[in-house]
């Protein structure tokens, strides 16, 4: 297996894991590792790929409650951001993107981690849930990044451990298999990125499996410390990769 087919291994396992535990953050997590050496096509289709894989192994093995009252304004702000996020994608700059993204996540979740009591988001209802879905929609399309933005959001609103879990997980996995399909359908998957996904799909089973278990055994504290910890190393590794880009203009 040369150099290519073991960095993607690794990648998926250790993207797998940080998955599993926190029930999104496979592309964040992959991407950081990935993008350094892989072309860009690749990165972004293995990114959506794994963590559709992931989602739909957990899914399997420990399905939860749809919570479809929370879910559905998520979902469709989502289906309604993706297209617009494919419309942005050849005209919007990837750089500035991850690290407006970056910064948002890198300074946001350490206030919030440190803090005490976390500020609790009230207002917009059910329409303010559909912007945060359609945030993800647009970052899903764009990079992969489903989950960073509707996770904040719903973090805010304060939804305890397992509707936090149950909404991100069945959220992600409708809109990465979504993008997928996007990507099936532009031609941006390719006959030569089989070989790939023969290796990311079961380099990840295992290590997402054994995050979930952990998931299960952790307070309610504790992932929530998880999440904005995960959040806040996301924030750092998008602008680990865009500052360098920015800079060299």
């Amino acid at each position: 297996m040369d150099s290519t087919l073991w960095l993607l291994a690794g990648g998926a396992a250790l993207a797998g894991f940080v998955q599993g535990l926190s029930g999104f953050a496979f592309g964040l997590v992959a991407t950081s590792i990935w993008a350094w050496w892989l072309p860009p096509q690749l990165v972004a289709v293995m990114s959506v790929f794994g963590a559709m894989t992931g989602q739909i192994a957990t899914v399997l093995v420990a399905r939860r409650p749809m919570q479809w009252p929370l879910l559905a304004p998520l979902l469709a702000g989502g289906l309604c951001g993706l297209p617009l996020g494919v419309w942005l994608l050849p005209r919007l700059d990837s750089a500035t993107f991850q690290f407006g993204l970056g910064a948002l996540l890198a300074v946001w979740c350490p206030v919030m981690l440190m803090s005490r009591h976390i500020p609790r988001v009230s207002f917009g209802g059910r329409w303010a849930d559909a912007v945060a879905g359609v945030a993800g929609g647009v970052a899903g399309a764009l990079g992969g990044f489903t989950g960073p933005l509707p996770t904040l959001w719903c973090t805010l609103r304060g939804w305890d451990k397992a509707t936090l879990r149950g909404v991100i997980q069945n959220f992600n996995l409708v809109m990465l298999s979504a993008t997928f399909v996007s990507y099936l359908a532009s031609g941006v998957v390719t006959t030569a990125m089989l070989p790939h996904m023969a290796v990311v799909a079961p380099a990840l089973l295992v290590p997402v499996l054994l995050g979930a278990r952990l998931y299960t055994g952790i307070s309610p504290e504790a992932f929530r410390r998880v999440v904005l910890a995960l959040l806040t190393c996301a924030g750092l590794a998008l602008l680990a990769k865009a500052v360098p880009a920015l800079l060299q203009r």
